[in-house]
């Protein structure tokens, strides 16, 4: 590949791993991802299940590629300045609440998610912790942010079940 056209690769990989920079933070830079993966669950939201559930796949691709290509550029396993798996991870925490009327949009719904997800990101819970040991690469940094945000999702989908947001499927 061509030194340029490296120099880009390179750019792109770091802008999608940083969240469009939200990595840099300089204080909780996980936290500042996790913000990003929320603001974006409204407009996504939005569009519907099918259409969000695609957006996802697309994005937990596109991150993995990108923190394996900035795990290589800045010579760290899963260095502090990659957040993407904290955007993917927080966008499945919240995916219940395309199922609650008004939950998208319901600050109580949001933050809920949002604070679920974050302690289990940070806790890592059995093979949450586990895949972010075993696994090497992209698949690695993202893989341990994935199983959060599903345990996460379960969380979620079981409060807004109990407080009778939503009928048991």
């Amino acid at each position: 590949m061509r030194p340029s056209a490296t120099r880009l690769r390179t750019r792109v990989a770091i802008a999608l791993a940083t969240a469009g920079g939200a990595g840099y933070a300089p204080i909780a830079p996980g936290t500042a991802g996790s913000v990003v993966g929320a603001l974006v669950f409204v407009p996504l939201a939005g569009l519907g299940p099918g259409p969000f559930a695609a957006a996802l796949v697309a994005l937990l691709a596109a991150g993995t590629w990108a923190a394996g290509e900035v795990e290589r550029h800045y010579g760290r396993k899963d260095d502090g300045r990659i957040v993407i798996d904290e955007v993917v991870g927080q966008l499945l925490a919240l995916a219940p609440l395309l199922w609650v009327p008004g939950g998208p949009r319901h600050p109580l719904w949001l933050v809920t998610g949002f604070v679920v997800f974050r302690c289990l990101d940070v806790w890592k819970p059995g093979p949450v912790r586990r895949a972010e040991r075993s696994l090497r690469g992209g698949a690695g940094v993202m893989m341990d942010d994935v199983l959060a945000g599903l345990l996460g999702a379960a969380c979620l989908g079981a409060a807004a079940v109990a407080m009778g947001a939503v009928e048991a499927v």
